[in-house]
């Protein structure tokens, strides 16, 4: 089957007239993929609010001419659509050709009644959103679209099924089921199937031929096992990827050829071994994500989806827990390619409504088809290893909710009995109704239908709540429908479940980021429990603030904060894709690093009193360049495993602070902030295991301007990143300096992001000139063509600077 991209050239506008259009072209050129939303103004009155991070909702329509060459008249073109956001209606040629209300499910749709053969012809999609989710959607186009053509026969989308049946030390089965199709004029037509598997280099490994008869209208499975011979496996460790080229022949004539890629792994699960891939177990180091790419706002372009999944490895996780919705082929390839395991979502709602518009009105109608394509597109990548039918469903704890769930099991194990399945549930969510009647002096603060203010509200009572036998009795039968029960915020019941269940395997699918030393201490001591997946791995668009530390609040905070807070200020990694504090700290509890690790806190907040979200790491930043604020207290915390720290303050002792497991990782130091050099030494049985230094910024003040790439290609899917820093000569950033920037492109490429991580940013992401945060900021260009993309960047006080990457 010819695929075709066809993401370039679309005419979009808002449908309708909405305020936030008033200075925009009626018309614009744009490439997908395409967020309709996050160069839009935020307000403080939208009906959206803290969820989408006061961005409007809206309706859009995208347009296409397309050509359709006269010889497709006897063949078969659909269009694949990856990603629509939301309630898409799509019209070919004025007639209305599919309709798809769930935004992250991908969906085919049969062209060849609509087209007109030598024409141009045009593509309609319509899409709207509402008050559909809990966190930052964007609209639109937002991943690729691509035409795909075939012959009368062909092996359908989705046609080519790779499983691992066996792996022994010098080879491995692999089971290739194919579909065929047959809609040419003979009532029956015999075909020839060859497949060739390749190594990563292409090298072939093992092949099979079969003949292949297929009657008029109709399609068949052929199943056909190959062996490899000393098979390179894949795992975290060494993603090895082969090939899989199939080929469908009439007599000397190629019908139809396709390509997948896969990997030779064997998966197993049980409660004293956790998960194995090729017999060997491994503990999931995990991060939920929500599948926004910061500056970008929801536009899922191929690098940006690898830079992220490279950049949650390179901080020590081997796992993503795609939240809470499927996940884009775009991630899914990375995480191949990497070696970093899928936890794929399907819903956040099944019949009991979050939102008051959302999929809960689509559900009944849509549910078994948007699995269906989910573990369609996720068959053949090996980086997934296990299936979440839902997170925080409200239904499962009570015996409907056990029916939907079992299912939802039931449907994904008849498509895909490869790979484990899951729920997410929180048990205190699973039980509100009840629950009220048992903690009645709460009752006034928890809301049914507000997931994490009822969580907050409860406050430290959480962990004693979770424990409650209630829980216990009221989801059991909804984790029996599943292989791994998910436990969201249960830590707590993590040891005496061992006991209640003996037969159940747990994963920590969503923990808080700051009881992560506690948590992976269970991890690592039990072993029916498989891992742990902090929210959130990368911070995100929406839920704005629930990971803000607030100082001198009054009274009891909201769950989210007020305008114009952006992001959820949660993540391990910032918007940008740089690493916070806690990301440090992570990665010496997981056991990756062995040199300690530096965090201050911020100096202007010495004698305030901080209030800190479940969600919420210190307010600290590992720098020492705090401007105005000699001979004044600061506070430090050093991350090691060390059994004690040292503090060196310019080559002097300011002390020594135990650390290590004992102490939560953590040893605090309270000093006389002074310029220079701040240096920790880790020492364990007094002998030093490693040191970190951080030194003060000079007063001279540069501007920075780093091309992450200094080539790339002119596809679509590529971008190259341009950090920008205020620095001194040493590289060294300044955090009390901030200015805006400006850039200037030329060249074959355009501005698709600029901005910073300031979670309170009230500047747009698609204009020249942004502001830095804490010294830093963040440009993506993506190119239009072939050439040089040189880029000038200039700020008040600090030369300017340029750069150039190679479009090839």
């Amino acid at each position: 089957m010819r695929t075709i991209p066809i993401n370039d050239n679309w005419k979009f506008r808002p449908k309708v007239d909405v305020p936030f259009y008033e200075e925009t072209p009626e018309t614009m050129t744009v490439c997908l993929p395409h967020d309709a939303v996050i160069h839009t103004s935020r307000s403080k009155d939208t009906d959206s609010g803290t969820h989408k991070a006061f961005f409007q909702n809206g309706v859009w329509e995208y347009t296409k001419k397309l050509f359709i060459d006269e010889s497709y008249t006897n063949k078969h073109v659909m269009f694949l659509f990856e990603g629509v956001q939301n309630q898409a209606m799509i019209y070919i040629n004025g007639y209305h050709a599919a309709h798809h209300p769930y935004g992250y499910t991908e969906f085919l749709v049969d062209a060849d009644r609509y087209l007109r053969y030598g024409k141009d012809n045009e593509l309609k999609v319509i899409v709207r959103t509402a008050n559909d989710t809990r966190w930052y959607s964007g609209a639109g186009l937002y991943r690729p679209v691509t035409m795909l053509v075939s012959e009368e026969s062909f092996i359908p989308p989705y046609g080519v099924k790779i499983t691992t049946q066996d792996v022994r030390e010098n080879q491995a089965v692999i089971l290739v089921e194919t579909t065929v199709r047959h809609d040419g004029t003979e009532s029956a037509k015999t075909f020839r199937l060859h497949t060739e598997i390749c190594s990563g280099d292409g090298s072939p490994v093992a092949s099979d031929t079969a003949p292949v008869t297929v009657y008029r209208s109709e399609e068949i499975v052929v199943r056909r096992r190959l062996y490899v011979k000393k098979p390179e496996l894949w795992n975290t460790d060494s993603p090895s990827l082969y090939i899989c080229k199939t080929r469908l022949s009439d007599g000397e004539t190629v019908v139809d050829i396709c390509e997948d890629t896969f990997g030779i792994r064997m998966l197993q699960l049980d409660t004293e071994n956790g998960l194995q891939i090729n017999g060997r177990s491994v503990k999931l180091r995990g991060a939920c994500i929500h599948h926004d790419n910061g500056i970008l706002g929801a536009a899922t372009i191929g690098q940006a989806e690898y830079r992220r999944v490279e950049r949650l490895k390179a901080a020590g996780f081997n796992a993503i827990r795609m939240a809470h919705h499927p996940a884009s082929r775009a991630l899914l390839d990375a995480c191949d390619r990497l070696g970093v395991l899928i936890m794929d979502e399907a819903f956040d709602v099944w019949t009991d409504s979050k939102r008051p518009f959302d999929y809960t009105i689509s559900f009944q109608e849509w549910w078994e088809r948007d699995i269906a394509s989910m573990v369609a597109k996720d068959y053949n990548h090996p980086s997934v290893v296990m299936y979440s039918i839902g997170n925080e469903i409200f239904e499962t704890g009570n015996p409907h909710g056990s029916i939907i769930g079992r299912r939802i099991t039931d449907k994904i194990k008849s498509l895909d009995n490869s790979r484990f399945t899951t729920n997410c549930i929180n048990g205190m969510l699973s039980v509100m109704d009840r629950l009220r009647e048992q903690m009645a002096e709460h009752e006034k603060q928890m809301d049914d239908k507000d997931i994490n203010q009822a969580m907050t509200d409860i406050g430290d009572r959480i962990a004693e709540v979770m424990r409650m036998p209630l829980i216990g009795e009221a989801t059991e039968e909804s984790f029996s429908c599943v292989d791994i029960a998910g436990y969201n915020y249960m830590h707590g019941r993590y040891e005496e479940d061992k006991t209640l269940y003996p037969g159940r395997v747990i994963v920590g699918s969503e923990t808080h980021p700051n009881n992560i030393d506690r948590n992976w201490r269970l991890v690592m001591d039990n072993g029916h429990v498989i891992g742990d997946f902090t929210w959130t791995g990368w911070d995100y668009i929406g839920e704005v603030g629930i990971g803000r530390v607030a100082y001198n609040a009054v009274g009891s905070l909201e769950h989210m904060a007020d305008y114009p807070w952006l992001t959820a200020w949660c993540g391990d990694i910032d918007i940008l894709g740089n690493r916070r504090s806690i990301s440090y700290y992570r990665e010496i509890v997981f056991g990756l690093r062995k040199d300690p690790y530096i965090a201050v806190y911020k100096p202007e907040h010495y004698h305030d009193t901080p209030e800190y979200m479940h969600w919420s790491w210190t307010d600290t930043v590992s720098n020492w360049s705090w401007i105005g604020f000699k001979g004044k207290p600061i506070k430090i915390e050093v991350y090691s495993d060390a059994d004690e720290v040292e503090l060196l303050l310019n080559g002097k002792s300011v002390g020594k602070a135990a650390a290590g497991e004992k102490n939560r990782y953590k040893a605090i130091f309270d000093i006389t902030y002074s310029p220079g050099t701040l240096e920790a030494v880790a020492y364990c049985a007094g002998k030093e295991t490693g040191r970190h230094q951080l030194q003060s910024a000079d007063e001279d003040m540069i501007l920075s301007l780093q091309a992450e790439q200094s080539e790339i290609s002119a596809e679509d899917t590529d971008l190259a990143f341009f950090n920008i820093a205020l620095t001194d000569s040493n590289d060294t950033v300044h955090v009390c300096s901030d200015r805006k920037i400006t850039i200037d492109i030329q060249g074959p490429g355009e501005l698709a992001g600029f901005g910073s991580a300031n979670p309170m940013n009230t500047e747009s992401f698609g204009e020249t000139s942004h502001s830095t945060y804490y010294g830093q900021a963040l440009a993506i260009v993506r190119p239009t063509g072939t050439g040089e993309i040189r880029v000038k960047a200039s700020a008040d006080g600090c030369a300017d600077v340029q750069t150039v990457v190679l479009v090839k």
